[in-house]
Parts: structure tokens; C-alpha cells; sequence
């Protein structure tokens, strides 16, 4: 069978990676690259940089991907779908969820592979999180807390905090509880003088009956990428700055120490880091996204689940405007 051929708009700082990674994998080949500004990162090796989406079209491939500013991710998403070319556009799927319903609906109806680059779904501790979650590991869960925080990243220009990074940890949590969000209420706040929110704390309420709370910033001189999972057996901690996953179980030991003993809870047991093969987030994505064109399976972030994490994002932002409860 032939190659799949790809196409990738969009070489800034995420699409250098894209077209790396892209590179190598098996059974596609990157054939066309474009960007209006030009190609910052030299990815383009030897390839044609094109100015619009037409003229990748125009090389007849059968895949791309879009990492373009999110103000125009509807745009070109629409203009692929209208060409029957599948398509992993980068997260948040569109700018509001209006523009993101638009954008899946278009795919759907024409039967084509649309996918959003949650890429956090991939990473090893939390795949292997996820994995032990369904097996029961964990028995019922009761919470599901993030903390992303970290310095102020320059290659943001047109999104906040909730958009950009809290999407992340909105996607990764509906997907391990395999529950989706009923109620969030948030407090933002700026202070680094743009006309974004830089700062966020959001605590959620999942259908399952799951809470969730999410710390979210890049205000943060220090870098945390943390995901726990509480729940009857005990506690996952995963970090997925070094992709390491912990479980800490609850204690079965008794104890004399009077003033421990007298609280009727659980006692800290003992700690496992489970060993994991670590691949990259990035390339497991694109594979996922490879398998779904060829029928193969279907792991991706679908565009519908990239609309519902959209639209809690818009939720969250509401709720710290209005300081009220946003029932989805």
C-alpha cells in the first residue's frame, strides 16, 4: 500500500515539531508545508513553502495538519474538509464553540478523520494511568486534581491561560473518569498586563459524580505538570514533565500512635513507581491519528471531544466573570 501523504500548515513553534515527527513515520510522507509568514524554523527541507491552504491542497494529499493560530483554525479546518482531506488540527479546536461546532460538523458529514492535538491524552503516565483506572486498580474514584503551572510562554499570542493550558487538563480529565463535565465554577485573574487571564483555579463536578479541581498558570517560576487520581484503594500521582507514574496506597497497618490512630481515615501505605516505557507524546499522537485514517482505530481526540472540552474552557471563563456556578 502506498504512503499516506501529508501536509502541514503552520511552521511556527509547534509545526517544527509536527514536521519532525511527521518525518518519521512509517507509512506517511510529508509531501507539502505551508505558512504565510514564511519558514522561521528552516523544516521546510528542500520542500516548497506555500502561502495558503489551496496550494497544499493543490498536491493532492490525503492528510494534514494545522497548527495555526487559533483565531484561524476554522477557516483552514473548513477548507481541508471541503477538499475530503482529514485533518489533526492543534488544541483548542477553535477560538469559541460555535466556530468548533462548525468545524466537526464538517468532517462528520463528510465521513473524514478529525482530530485535536490534546497531546497530554498521550503521555505515557497517563496512558498507563488510564489503563489501571479501567482495571479497577483504583476501585471507585472520588477526585481528580491538576496543577499546571509554569513561566510565561513567548509563543502565545491570541489565547489565556484557560484556552491554551487549561484545555489540557479539561480533556485529560473527562477522558481518565471516561465522564464528561456537568458544572465548573473558576477565579481568574491578569498580571501580566495582557488583555488574557494568566492565572486559574476551577473546581468541576463530572457526571460520574467525580470532583475535580485544576490550578493553572504561567505565572509560576517553577515548572509542575501533576494529575492525581484519588479514589478507595488509594492515590495515582502522575508527572508528566518526567512521565513518571506513583501509586501510594492506603495503609493496612495498625498504629500506637495515639493522636494518628484516633482519626478515622485512611493511614499513607505503601509507594510504587511503576516503570514505564516512555515514548514520545507527540509521535504516539500522530500515530493514532495515522491509524484512524487507515481504519485501523480509532485513539484519537475527536473533534466532538474536542468541542466539549471547548466548551467547558467557555464555561470556566464564565463562571469567574459572573462569580457564579456555569451548569453545562
Amino acid at each position: 500500500m502506498a504512503n499516506l501523504r501529508a501536509g502541514l500548515i503552520g511552521l511556527g513553534m509547534m509545526g517544527r515539531h509536527h514536521a519532525r515527527v511527521i518525518r518519521e513515520l512509517e507509512g506517511v510522507d510529508l509531501i507539502a508545508v505551508a505558512d504565510s509568514f514564511g519558514d522561521p524554523h528552516n523544516v521546510a527541507d528542500g520542500l516548497t513553502v506555500f502561502n495558503t491552504v489551496e496550494e497544499l491542497i493543490a498536491q493532492g494529499i490525503d492528510m494534514a495538519v494545522a497548527a495555526v493560530p487559533t483565531i484561524l483554525h476554522e477557516e483552514v479546518a473548513l477548507q481541508l474538509a471541503e477538499a475530503g482531506v482529514h485533518c489533526l488540527v492543534e488544541k483548542p479546536i477553535a477560538n469559541d464553540s460555535a466556530s468548533g461546532r462548525r468545524i466537526a460538523e464538517a468532517f462528520e458529514s463528510k465521513g473524514l478523520i478529525g482530530a485535536v492535538g490534546h497531546i497530554e491524552r498521550f503521555n505515557p503516565s497517563l496512558q498507563s494511568l488510564r489503563e489501571r483506572l479501567e482495571n479497577g486498580d483504583l476501585g471507585e474514584v472520588y477526585q481528580i486534581s491538576t496543577r499546571r503551572q509554569g513561566p510565561f510562554p513567548a509563543r502565545i499570542a491570541d489565547v489565556g491561560v484557560v484556552k491554551d493550558l487549561a484545555t489540557h487538563d479539561i480533556d485529560l480529565t473527562a477522558w481518565l473518569a471516561q465522564s464528561n463535565f456537568v458544572n465548573v465554577v473558576a477565579h481568574t485573574t491578569s498580571r501580566s498586563g495582557r488583555e488574557h487571564e494568566d492565572m486559574v483555579t476551577a473546581i468541576g463536578h463530572l457526571k460520574s459524580g467525580v470532583v475535580t479541581n485544576h490550578i493553572v498558570n504561567w505565572l509560576s517560576p517553577m515548572k509542575e505538570r501533576t494529575t492525581v487520581v484519588l479514589g478507595e484503594r488509594g492515590a495515582f500521582i502522575a508527572d508528566t514533565i518526567s512521565a513518571d507514574l506513583t501509586f501510594v496506597e492506603n495503609g493496612t497497618f495498625q498504629t500506637d500512635w495515639d493522636s494518628v490512630a484516633a482519626f478515622r481515615g485512611v493511614s499513607e501505605g505503601s509507594s510504587t513507581r511503576f516503570a514505564l516505557a516512555k515514548r514520545e507524546p507527540l509521535k504516539m499522537e500522530h500515530e493514532a491519528f495515522r491509524d484512524a485514517v487507515l481504519g485501523k482505530s480509532l485513539n484519537i481526540v475527536t473533534m466532538a471531544e474536542g468541542l466539549e472540552t471547548l466548551r467547558v474552557a467557555e464555561a470556566v471563563l464564565a463562571s469567574a466573570e459572573s462569580g457564579s456556578v456555569i451548569t453545562l
